[in-house]
C-alpha cells in the first residue's frame, strides 16, 4: 500500500479525533467560566482545596485556560504535542477522580478518551512521516 492511500484512508480518523480532541477541550474549558454543563468544583477533589493557596472556583478557571491552549494547539500545526498534553491531562483527571472515589464513571470514561488522544498523537506521527515522505520523493532527481 502506498503512502497517499494510506494517507487518503487514515484522514478521516484523524480529522475526527484532531477536531473532537481540539473542540472539546477548548468548549469544556469555556465552560469552567459558565458553569452551563455542570458546576466542575464538585469534581475538585478537597483534598487538592486543601492544599491550593486560592479557591476552587479560581483553580478551575486556570484548568479552563489550560484546556483552552490544550485544544488550540492540538488544532495548530503542533497537532502531535496537544494530543500528549490532553493525554496527560485526561489521565490526570481520571486519577483526581479515583483518588477522590467519585465520579468514577467519568474517570473510566476519561480514560478511554485518554487512549484516543494517545491514538491521535500516533496517526499524526504517521501522517506527517507520509507527507515527509511523499515531499522528499517528489524532490528526489529521477535517475537516467
Amino acid at each position: 500500500m502506498q503512502n497517499t492511500e494510506i494517507h487518503n484512508r487514515l484522514d478521516p480518523t484523524w480529522w475526527a479525533l484532531r477536531l473532537l480532541f481540539g473542540l472539546v477541550p477548548i468548549g469544556v474549558g469555556l465552560d469552567k467560566f459558565l458553569n452551563l454543563l455542570t458546576n466542575w468544583t464538585s469534581y475538585l477533589n478537597p483534598l487538592v482545596t486543601k492544599v491550593l493557596p486560592i479557591s476552587g472556583l479560581t483553580f478551575m478557571h486556570i484548568v479552563g485556560v489550560i484546556e483552552i491552549v490544550a485544544g488550540v494547539i492540538v488544532l495548530s500545526r503542533w497537532t502531535q504535542l496537544g494530543s500528549y498534553l490532553i493525554t496527560a491531562w485526561l489521565v490526570a483527571i481520571a486519577l483526581n477522580l479515583l483518588i477522590m472515589g467519585k465520579f468514577l464513571d467519568v474517570a473510566v470514561r476519561d480514560l478511554g478518551l485518554a487512549v484516543g488522544a494517545f491514538a491521535l498523537s500516533q496517526l499524526t506521527a504517521v501522517r506527517e512521516e507520509s507527507e515527509a515522505s511523499a515531499r522528499s520523493a517528489s524532490t528526489r532527481p529521477i535517475a537516467a
